[in-house]
């Protein structure tokens, strides 16, 4: 049974926050109503996510084992059956759309256009270098829209834009990783690591994070958001999201460390501290 819940990954339902983004910057994160509908939203989407992390998985249990760390997921390990393993998938599959479904039924076609996405980046989109993390990045927005729907709050342009460069900062760190494995050991664990190399993922990576830290100021000076939060102060949070940006870099560039995102976030307590002052701090300027 551990093995099939780890084959879920539910540590990486922490992803899957992103869909609370819409009610917190909406300023309606204490609808207690809207927030419970939300939040049993994002259990549905993860659900959904855990279908498509177990065939993933299956589809790349050959690339994984020759990877220092996912060869002993349980694919490559050979701890779980696979067909129980696709019972598994379809349950979760079925519950996760069904009950998205019932929330609002407008979510059915979200839904199946991330699941056919995500099909399509395990079968053949994955494999072309720099189509990869756009489709990660995707991901991450199709999360936004999910809570806007669910919530009826329309998405600003600013957190579509921040979303996007975040995620793809995050999966291009995670490439970068992939090539120092392949440049240390001599195993090509992606098929695309052979179209990156450590100068250009480096100079992408300095590129989207000075694109997320612009973007933020100046959606922490905009007028427009000023009038509708009510305050002028917001450029204050500022701080600790370029703390966290170069926190993430540092972890990348000397630590060599950007494998696992997820991890990071959990783990690596500057990055839980850039945070938690961002959120806290922000909640006490608008809020």
């Amino acid at each position: 049974m551990k093995n099939y819940i780890v084959l879920m990954r539910p540590v990486q339902w922490v992803k899957n926050l992103f869909i609370l983004l819409p009610l917190f910057f909406g300023l309606k994160i204490t609808d207690t109503t809207l927030l419970g509908i939300t939040v049993l939203a994002a259990f549905f989407f993860s659900l959904v996510a855990s279908a498509v992390y177990i065939f993933n998985d299956y589809h790349d249990k050959e690339e994984d084992k020759n990877h220092p760390l996912k060869r002993t997921r349980p694919f490559p390990s050979g701890k779980v059956s696979t067909k129980n393993a696709f019972i598994l998938m379809s349950l979760l599959l079925v519950a996760g759309c069904v009950g998205l479904w019932l929330i609002a039924p407008a979510m059915f076609y979200i839904v199946l256009a991330y699941v056919l996405l995500n099909v399509s980046y395990t079968l053949k989109l994955k494999h072309i270098a720099l189509l990869d993390i756009m489709i990660i990045a995707v991901g991450f927005v199709i999360r936004l829209i999910v809570g806007s729907v669910i919530t009826g709050i329309p998405l600003s342009h600013w957190i579509i834009l921040m979303t996007f460069l975040l995620a793809l900062f995050i999966a291009l760190a995670k490439r970068r990783d992939d090539v120092l494995i392949y440049l240390n050991g001599g195993e090509m664990t992606r098929k695309t690591v052979d179209g990156y190399n450590l100068e250009f993922l480096n100079a992408a990576m300095v590129v989207a994070a000075a694109a997320i830290i612009v973007f933020y100021i100046m959606y922490t000076v905009s007028p427009e958001i000023a009038a509708k939060i009510h305050t002028d102060k917001l450029y204050f949070t500022s701080v600790f999201v370029v703390l966290g940006i170069l926190r993430y870099l540092q972890i990348t560039f000397v630590e060599n460390d950007s494998g696992s995102p997820t991890e990071i976030l959990l783990k690596d307590k500057i990055i839980i501290f850039s945070v938690l002052a961002w959120a806290l701090t922000f909640i006490a300027l608008i809020y």
